[in-house]
């Protein structure tokens, strides 16, 4: 490929708007453009890179007996009714009518498909098992992106789909993809790890995500280094120690203008853990009719939103008003399940405050609380669940010791894996026929890589401050040739390197600008700016110096290679780094 044949051209300043080092580089290097919001065109150099990316996820796909297919961006919206989705899902999910007046949405993945064809093609259990996988656009209409490829509206993404007579076949399946993942990630050079997540609107039994771990990543990871254990913060649970005491008489206290924990702390001179909150949130239990959650957790500790969701079985969840607590019977400020209405609420309790005697809580009365409340005594729940959220010091659920603590890290997503079951297949009627001659729902796996963002995570990991480092499986082009064109000599020489390069397999950008039009100055810089791994520079004063200089983009070293051997050093290192991502 030669440089003067690429539409666009690389930039010299920051980026404005860029607010993550591999979206300025990405537009810097001209590998993407904008078009929108979210939505982005990918030039020649992104184009390849990608694709080597989409490469590698499909050969590892093959690996595990995935068979490639390709399914509509378009669906009827009746087959997200079915599933319930198509009501669960926010304003993510575009919703339009097309010209016959038909709901229509556009996919943000394709479990109803795949649950769609399984129910035509799929007839008896010995079909199965079955892998399908796709590399296709998706669009998921996101309220804020951000950091370029981290989050878009409009994404590539590797989707595949298990099919199973049995979870037993389902678990297989699922660890097959545990590990292919662990190699793509590898083979493109992106270090991550795979932790417990939540099923989220996907639905299902079990869930991992794969994980970069960078400053840059919106969600919260927390790892054990001592025990191993690594969860996302929505499912992470930690180890709670429950005191022991008697059962004191139930107090009431004067407690004037004292609302939060901080104030009665210092009102009462007693610390967090001495009091019981309480938190409302407000759902729906049928049309029209609503009741007030009343989540109860030790005072140093945070309520976790989605933890009690699964509890109470909710889809969505609200802040609750003034008004629906004190129809529930209990006042905002001094608030406690003691006394309230339980036609109106469901109270939700912590194991630990289920196990912690003694508590400070609300009277249900302004300007009084009441001291030594006890779960069993004073109050009861309509569940008792762990509702709170983990935080960065708190002992692993598994320790065994006192320094066995959860640290915090933030991270990106780029993959996630799903045992999905048959909430799909049995709202599509995707059955096949048992041994025993009975029809039975087929058992569901979904699992998925975001292209894109995987080559932005690349792009944040690999980078200095002259711009992008890709490794050699994922680079553009494996070596930039760079010829000064200082004479026809350089020219000739630099065009025979450019061709005996491509007649070994190598993959070369060949930058083939006149002086007038790029300097020598621009050229390198653009070389670093672009980051192919290996850079050969064709000069006269390489040539006096006894042929091609070679640098190589990672270490930055150089070295002086004679122009007869130029060829074969290149392919050499070209193995080299191959084997590197290997080891």
């Amino acid at each position: 490929m030669k440089y003067s044949q690429l539409l666009g051209s690389t930039l010299r300043e920051a980026q404005h708007g860029a607010d993550l080092v591999s979206h300025d580089l990405l537009l810097r290097a001209g590998y993407i453009r904008q078009l929108a919001a979210g939505i982005f065109s990918y030039l020649h150099l992104g184009q390849r890179s990608l694709k080597k990316v989409e490469q590698i996820l499909r050969e590892e796909m093959d690996r595990i007996g995935g068979v490639e297919i390709n399914m509509p961006v378009v669906h009827p919206a009746e087959l997200w009714k079915k599933t319930g989705r198509y009501d669960d899902i926010d304003d993510s999910l575009v919703r339009f009518k097309d010209r016959t007046d038909r709901p229509t949405v556009l996919a943000m993945t394709h479990e109803e498909v795949v649950a769609d064809l399984a129910r035509t093609e799929v007839s008896s259990y010995k079909q199965l098992p079955l892998l399908v996988y796709q590399l296709q656009t998706k669009f998921r209409d996101e309220a804020r992106s951000r950091g370029g490829l981290i989050r878009v509206r409009e994404f590539i993404m590797k989707d595949s789909y298990s099919l199973d007579t049995s979870w037993e076949g389902l678990e297989k399946q699922y660890q097959n993809h545990y590990d292919a993942y662990f190699r793509m990630f590898k083979r493109a050079g992106l270090p991550v790890i795979a932790i417990e997540s939540d099923v989220g609107m996907m639905g299902g039994k079990v869930a991992h995500e794969y994980m970069y771990v960078t400053e840059i990543g919106e969600d919260t990871i927390f790892i054990s280094d001592n025990t191993g254990y690594m969860a996302n913060k929505e499912v992470a649970t930690f180890k709670k120690e429950y005191p022991e005491a008697e059962q004191l008489e139930l107090e009431k206290v004067h407690t004037p203008a004292a609302k939060t924990i901080e104030e009665l702390e210092g009102f009462l001179g007693l610390p967090a853990t001495a009091f019981g909150k309480a938190v409302f949130y407000t759902i729906e239990v049928e049309e029209e009719e609503t009741k007030v959650v009343v989540a109860v957790v030790r005072g140093d500790m945070e309520v976790h939103q989605i933890k009690i969701q699964k509890t109470v079985g909710a889809t969505e969840m609200r802040p609750s008003t003034e008004a629906e607590i004190r129809a529930a019977g209990m006042e905002p400020g001094f608030a406690s399940p003691i006394g309230a209405n339980r036609d109106k609420c469901i109270i939700v309790v912590d194991d630990l405050v289920a196990n912690s005697n003694n508590l400070v809580v609300g009277a249900n009365e302004v300007d009084y609380h009441l001291k030594n409340a006890c779960f069993g005594r004073d109050f009861e729940a309509d569940h008792v669940a762990d509702i709170v959220a983990a935080f960065d010091g708190a002992l692993a659920p598994d320790a065994k010791g006192p320094d066995d603590k959860l640290r915090a890290v933030r991270g990106v997503e780029v993959g996630n894996i799903f045992q999905l079951g048959i909430k799909y297949t049995k709202a599509l009627d995707a059955t096949f026929m048992d041994v025993d001659g009975r029809p039975k729902p087929i058992i569901m796996g979904s699992y998925g890589i975001g292209v894109g963002r995987l080559l932005a995570c690349l792009i944040e990991e690999y980078n200095d401050e002259h711009g992008i480092k890709l490794p050699i499986s994922v680079a553009p082009f494996q070596v930039h040739l760079v010829s000064l064109m200082e004479n026809d000599e350089i020219a000739a020489q630099s065009q025979g390197i450019y061709e005996q390069l491509q007649a070994k397999g190598i993959e070369v950008l060949y930058d083939d600008r006149g002086k007038k039009v790029a300097t020598a100055g621009v050229k390198f810089s653009d070389a670093d700016l672009v980051g192919c791994p290996i850079r050969l520079t064709v000069s006269k004063r390489s040539i006096k110096n006894g042929g091609s200089e070679m640098k190589i983009r990672s270490t930055g070293l150089t070295s002086m290679v004679p122009l007869d051997s130029v060829v074969e050093t290149a392919v050499e290192e070209v193995k080299r780094q191959f084997a590197a991502l290997e080891e």
